[in-house]
């Protein structure tokens, strides 16, 4: 089998392990194509490959974890809160029970608490369901040890990890009616879709206006939201409902169509329990061309339209 042959065929899974490592399509993306090219540069040399699936997953893995490390050490020094680079989707529904869970923006957020390592296990073992034994000679371990790592990210991750129980039906009708809510202005109806405790999270990557810290409970969340959507809404914005990370969400546009952010919403127990907001141009150039709007919103900044 050609090398692109295979690449049709392996991509998917190299793409998700890094994907869910990284948080970041581009820096997944750069794996991707860094493994393939090492996989053209063995078989190039007429070195064997005995099992093309676990060679890839490895290379994706081991490249993604030194990734990773060097990707820490640039979010430390990152403006504001930083979250993934979303990915817009539009799975079937087996796919949609499938990743709603490993794919959803929240998760990937709790990812980042875990070291590279134990990151790159719990992964292939939880969500890519490869056996100790094939995890261990991924990352480069002994079994025991894969165990334990896969233990202490399963301890760590138990109580914060979120679970969808509701149906693909039930979110969509919720994500309507918090939508509608927002559209009209209703406090009151959109508070009463919102968990008591839900948070409010954004990211602009000190490229563009947003939240400088989540915003939490109920009452805040709610006026913040309906605040920044008049807003919005005044400047000739339009939301477009769609599949964000497995889950319900929305993208912005601005009056010429250009993309301005994009929103998750975690939901749990018939209620949104988080949203997550990113509008940093920088994490949004994969899905469509970005609106400069943010940017001409930037404090000091005077709009075209300003006397």
């Amino acid at each position: 089998m050609s090398v692109s042959d295979l690449y049709g065929e392996l991509r998917p899974r190299a793409f998700a392990i890094a994907y869910q490592m990284l948080g970041s399509v581009s820096e997944a993306e750069d794996v991707v194509q860094e493994a393939f090219l090492r996989m053209h540069q063995t078989l190039q040399r007429d070195e064997p490959i005995a099992s093309p699936r676990a060679y890839i997953a490895t290379l994706a893995t081991r490249l993604a974890i030194d990734q990773l490390r060097s990707a820490r050490v640039r979010r430390e020094s990152y403006v504001g809160e930083w979250l993934p680079e979303p990915m817009v989707t539009d799975p079937t529904p087996a796919e949609q029970a499938e990743t709603a869970d490993s794919l959803s923006l929240a998760f990937l957020v709790l990812l980042e608490s875990l070291s590279p390592h134990q990151r790159a296990a719990f992964l292939l073992r939880e969500v890519f369901e490869y056996p100790y034994t094939e995890v261990a000679e991924i990352i480069g371990t002994d079994v025991d040890s894969t165990r334990h790592l896969v233990a202490r990210a399963r301890n760590h991750l138990r109580t914060r990890r979120p679970r969808y129980h509701a149906s693909r039906r039930q979110r969509e009708e919720l994500t309507r009616r918090f939508f509608a809510a927002a559209e009209q202005g209703d406090l009151r109806a959109l508070e009463v879709l919102l968990a008591q405790d839900v948070a409010l999270h954004g990211d602009g990557g000190g490229k563009v206006p947003a939240l400088g810290r989540p915003i939490n409970g109920r009452g805040r969340v709610a006026r913040t939201m309906l605040a920044g959507l008049a807003a919005f809404a005044r400047l000739g914005g339009r939301i477009h409902v769609t599949e964000v990370n497995g889950q319900p969400g929305a993208m912005a546009y601005d009056a010429q169509d250009r993309l301005v952010g994009v929103m998750g919403l975690d939901i749990a127990d018939d209620q949104i329990q988080a949203i997550h907001s990113i509008v940093n141009p920088d994490k949004l150039r994969h899905l469509d061309e970005v609106s400069d709007l943010g940017t001409r919103l930037r404090p000091g900044r005077r709009s075209s339209g300003d006397g």
